[in-house]
């Protein structure tokens, strides 16, 4: 009995104490629990690059903090994954509780008819996927404590949804983590690409700092901000006119690094304004309030999840001390577009008053051509304001083009035929002063002055001609307006992709790989085209210093190969390039018929057969 009466006392004694410790866990620790986290505070004032929050933020962001600390207060832990969604008139985001992070950003105004193909969808059912390769392990904007070689915050974040005021949306995800409370605020505008990410670090008494050592230097660091692991439309690497690039910029130009596949790298430039990931007609910029506190930049093309690469950009932060924080990150996750970029450089047209970064820098650009381009790009957006097509706007720039061009083709043509005059002195000089080399130059220059030729005759409207059609090839290859645009009905749909009359699904060796399951037509009149193009120019068989197979090879081979090359080519390009063609043929026949006169009159009769033939074929 009495060891009955003993473990009696010891389980009430025990039962007391439990009882007691649950008390003071209750109203006394859970009352300590993590930091007051200020009210999150919206610049009313630009910084000094010119970027400023929107004022009727500036509401919506008080007490933010407060209602986030009565939830981190909250003794039921979350167990499992909540998911969040946030819609604007832009984009539709969908959040997870694990980290604050994002596991799908989709544009509502934009589709992907090459992954709806793929996933033999209908198109209008394909939005473009901005974050792409969403993972357990790697999702768009998460955190890592310390380098980018951490895991990201993968815990379960107390979330509060924001009710919406004046057309902003705003969610806040908050973790407590003892000394500091770690939180991850978006905020959305109903008509902008852009939206505002806050990372606070709210610390107690207790709180040292976010100090970890960097991977490769000195430096310390405190998080690390990810972009989206890979962004959309669907990417298939073996489209040579698609691409992956980071852009840097560090306040003057920008900076693009084409990326390849199984890439680590850090970007060791100074200077960094601003970054992000770009593709042929999308882009996710991050511009951080404050440029000052990035550390280190790297970018990743990683294999993971999927047969697809990331193309993915880490943003390491400075280590901080005891202090609190409240980085803004201003983050365009949008076309690559002029139209919109072009919004965020003025205050007035954008709902952030946000100006001075230079996101129109992110557009595609042959940077010693960047000015004619946007020459050309302007004389395409006035030209099809009138007739209200894309692919009739291309055709009628192609030829005021060539019209433009046409002097120089002619005075080209007519330099080629004055060397051909004067070539048997050229070749007699050579051989006779071939051991003299100083001689050799002043008999040749001697001769070109008293023949009236200039050697440069023929180089530099070469050399300007060269120059437009890069920048028009760029322009037509890289154009956001084409992407979507419809030329032809059931044939030429979209100018940014390849034409198609037939396609068909089963993958087939080689063939695939070649024509992309697609029968187009463009290629082959691009192809016709450039053959009589070249059989055209011909001027009495071989040029100087050329052999006939030489000529044979660039008449008939370079097209034959260039037509495989530009079988996928985006039809706004291929367009542009048979019409090109077509013009060129027309300009190329007049300036013969002056070349065959001009040696007529001559007495030169050493081509009149190669004219006649030609004549005849006309």
């Amino acid at each position: 009995m009495e060891v009955n009466k003993n473990s009696i006392i010891a389980i009430s004694l025990s039962a007391a104490v439990l009882i007691v410790y649950f008390c003071v866990q209750q109203f006394v620790f859970n009352k300590k629990k993590g930091a007051d986290i200020e009210p999150t505070t919206v610049a009313e004032q630009q910084v000094e690059s010119g970027a400023a929050d929107a004022a009727t933020t500036t509401a919506a962001d008080t007490n933010t903090a407060g209602e986030l600390k009565e939830a981190t207060d909250e003794p039921v832990e979350v167990l499992k994954e909540e998911i969040y969604t946030v819609e604007t008139n832009k984009f539709k985001v969908v959040f997870t509780n694990k980290g604050g992070d994002v596991k799908s950003f989709e544009l509502k105004e934009h589709t992907d008819s090459k992954k709806a193909k793929a996933e033999k969808k209908d198109t209008k059912d394909c939005l473009v996927q901005m974050a792409e390769n969403i993972s357990e392990y790697n999702r768009a904007f998460s955190l890592n404590l310390g380098p980018n070689s951490n895991p990201i915050v993968n815990d379960y974040f107390k979330v509060k949804e924001f009710p919406e005021e004046n057309g902003i949306k705003k969610i806040a995800f908050a973790k407590n983590y003892g000394t500091y409370t770690l939180v991850k605020q978006y905020t959305f505008t109903e008509d902008d690409y852009m939206f505002k990410l806050n990372v606070i670090v709210d610390g107690n008494e207790n709180f040292k700092g976010l100090d970890y050592a960097s991977n490769d230097s000195d430096a310390r660091i405190s998080y690390t901000l990810r972009t989206s692991p890979a962004i959309g439309p669907y990417f298939d690497k073996s489209d040579r006119y698609e691409s992956r690039e980071l852009i840097v910029h560090n306040g003057t130009k920008a900076k693009r690094v084409r990326l390849s596949d199984r890439q680590y790298k850090k970007y060791d430039k100074p200077s960094t304004t601003w970054l992000g990931m770009g593709g042929k007609y999308f882009c996710e910029l991050i511009v951080p309030e404050s440029a000052g506190v990035i550390q280190n930049i790297y970018y990743s093309t990683k294999k993971e999840n999927t047969a697809v690469s990331n193309s993915q950009a880490y943003i390491e932060r400075k280590a901080i001390g005891s202090e609190d924080i409240n980085d803004a990150y201003y983050i365009y996750v949008g076309p690559r577009s002029e139209k919109e970029l072009k919004k965020y450089s003025s205050a007035a047209t954008n709902g952030w008053k946000f100006e001075g970064y230079k996101l129109k820098d992110a557009l595609h650009t042959s940077t010693i051509l960047g000015w004619l381009e946007i020459a050309f790009k302007w004389m395409l957006q006035m030209i099809n304001k009138l007739v209200k097509n894309w692919g009739v706007s291309i055709i009628i720039m192609t030829i005021l083009i060539r019209l433009v061009l046409f002097p120089l083709t002619y005075k080209s043509s007519m330099g080629t035929l004055k060397m051909q005059e004067i070539q048997p002195k050229v070749q007699a000089i050579q051989n006779k002063y071939k051991d003299n080399p100083q001689k050799l130059q002043e008999e040749t220059a001697k001769l070109y002055q008293e023949s009236g030729y200039n050697p440069m005759s023929g180089c530099l409207p070469m050399i300007f001609q060269m120059m437009a059609l890069w920048a028009m090839f760029n322009l037509f290859n890289n154009y956001f307006e084409f992407r979507g645009a419809s030329f032809i009905p059931g044939w030429i749909d979209d100018l940014s992709v390849g034409d198609s009359v037939w396609s068909w699904n089963k993958e087939i060796p080689f063939i695939t790989g070649l024509t992309g399951n697609c029968i187009r037509i463009l290629p082959i009149i691009y192809l016709i085209s450039q053959l009589f193009y070249g059989k055209i120019t011909q001027m009495g068989g071989a040029a100087a210093g050329q052999t006939q197979a030489n000529m044979m090879i660039m008449t008939y081979g370079l097209p034959i190969i260039f037509s495989f090359m530009f079988y996928n080519a985006p039809s706004g390009l291929l367009l542009f390039w048979t019409i090109s063609n077509l013009l060129q043929m027309v300009q190329q026949i007049i300036i013969n018929k002056v070349v065959h006169k001009k040696k007529a009159e001559k007495g030169n009769t050493s081509n009149l057969k190669h004219f006649s033939k030609q004549g005849k074929r006309r």
